[in-house]
């Protein structure tokens, strides 16, 4: 197999050369393992995925030599060996497979470990970010209560439909039948009352409906089945919550074991209560890992500003700046250049969890009367709102940076602050290209 052509970017890459690299293909049932050539007289082995055999592959590599392994993201397969190989002290790196998929010839696993081991040797390949194992516990627990919120939502959705075939029309007169009266109601139609007055007086006194409209979309059929469809949605209903509840045990307990500050967080403006936010207090214990508040950027709530930290931690020392990390999240401008030309600015296709958070956090400031929603409102009026979003989470992810690299807290200046800025720029543009014609700008007085 030859190597790869020594231009551009690869010649100066070959100053980070790894002579010592191994390179893995990972398979759901065995992985191929390739060390360089003059290191055993078998440079290329078959290993199963049993945990003995990660054992013996662990051993192998030591034996060899080798310090430094490289092996593709397949789907979840490369867990536990990556785990295992970083506990015996090897520097492994998740490398992604689209960068090491042009294999020349017919392509095998035994290639691709191959060219895996080949191109780390050259010094050509990068390794995934992955934080610290600690915050790697907090960022599955953390989908893991994604994934249960998911799940209970689909049983709200039967829910609704047991309700719709039975012609009770309960969505009609009140916003969240999984609210506090939507509850009350539910479950004592479970438990087998059927008068629509009697129903419609469990209602809270924040519901606009009146007693008689709930009483009226209560009047339907009433068949066994649907009810007994909306009993079992209700009991998976139930049982969903349970097991959040017992997740947003296991997160406090891990953001108590990587509390590194000490304290609580000074009062901020008043806000409504997330509605799927763990019942305990995130915000102090976020305050607490992280040594600032990051929920007093208008936009973050709790529950995003979890999302972020799971999935991002607290070390920003892998990004060396707020440019590589906006980048990483798939946030920052493409740079899709060809002869000195800009063919396209288009940000990269990204599934990165912490990066969809934040542009749910952007999409909220429509509304906001603090600078961010200026700005928001300012790029909406420039661009298409899927851009205006991209931009506008762009903007927290470098807020984000700087209060995790700096330490300082966020202070909201205000949108009449973010207006006056936009307006002094705007007079200062029009001034100097006046002077390039030749003209001046005369200030005229307001009108009041």
């Amino acid at each position: 197999m030859s190597p790869p052509p020594r231009s551009g970017k690869a010649r100066a890459a070959l100053s980070l050369t790894h002579p010592n690299a191994a390179g893995i293909d990972i398979g759901s049932a065995s992985h191929y393992v390739a060390v360089p050539p003059d290191r055993d007289d078998e440079p290329v082995r078959e290993f199963a995925s049993f945990t003995a055999d990660l054992h013996r592959l662990a051993d192998w590599l030591a034996a060899c030599g080798v310090d430094t392994v490289a092996m593709e993201s397949t789907g979840v397969y490369w867990i536990p060996l990556f785990e295992l190989l970083d506990a015996r002290g090897f520097t492994v790196l998740l490398v992604n497979a689209r960068h090491v998929k042009n294999v020349s010839g017919r392509k095998s696993d035994v290639l691709d470990c191959q060219w895996l081991q080949q191109l780390m040797s050259y010094g050509l390949l990068r390794g995934a970010f992955r934080p610290a194992d600690e915050v790697c516990a907090l960022r599955a627990l953390s989908r893991q209560r994604e994934m249960l919120l998911r799940s209970q939502s689909r049983h709200v959705q039967h829910m609704q439909k047991a309700l719709t075939q039975m012609n009770l029309q309960l969505a009609n007169v009140i916003s969240d039948i999984v609210g506090a009266t939507g509850q009350k109601i539910l479950r004592a139609i479970v438990a087998g009352e059927r008068d629509g007055l009697t129903l419609a007086a469990l209602k809270d006194a924040r519901i606009k409906a009146s007693t008689n409209e709930i009483a009226q979309s209560l009047q339907g059929s009433w068949r066994a089945e649907h009810l007994f469809a909306l009993k079992q949605a209700l009991a998976l209903f139930d049982f969903y919550a349970t097991q959040l509840a017992e997740c947003d045990a296991a997160i406090e307990a891990q953001l108590q074991v990587l509390a590194a500050h000490t304290g609580d967080p000074q009062p901020g403006k008043k806000r409504s209560r997330a509605r799927n936010a763990p019942k305990f207090d995130l915000r102090a214990q976020l305050f607490r890992m992280c040594g600032v508040d990051l929920t007093r950027i208008d936009g973050i709530d709790v529950t995003t500003a979890l999302v972020v930290v799971s999935e991002i931690g607290v070390d920003m020392s892998r990004f060396p700046s707020v440019k590589h990390f906006t980048s990483w999240l798939g946030l920052c401008p493409g740079t899709k250049i060809t002869g000195g030309k800009l063919l396209s600015g288009k940000t990269k296709r990204c599934a990165n969890r912490a990066a969809q958070a934040l542009r749910l956090a952007a999409a909220a400031l429509r509304s906001s009367k603090s600078a961010l929603g200026a700005y928001f409102r300012r790029m909406c009026s420039h661009m298409d709102k899927p851009k205006a979003v991209t931009a506008a989470a762009h903007k927290l992810a470098r807020l984000i940076y700087t209060l995790l690299t700096k330490g300082e807290e966020y202070t909201d200046q205000g949108q009449d602050y973010f207006e006056e800025r936009y307006r002094e720029r705007v007079i200062r543009q029009i001034t100097q290209r006046a002077a390039k014609l030749g003209l001046s700008v005369v200030p005229t007085a307001q009108a009041t």
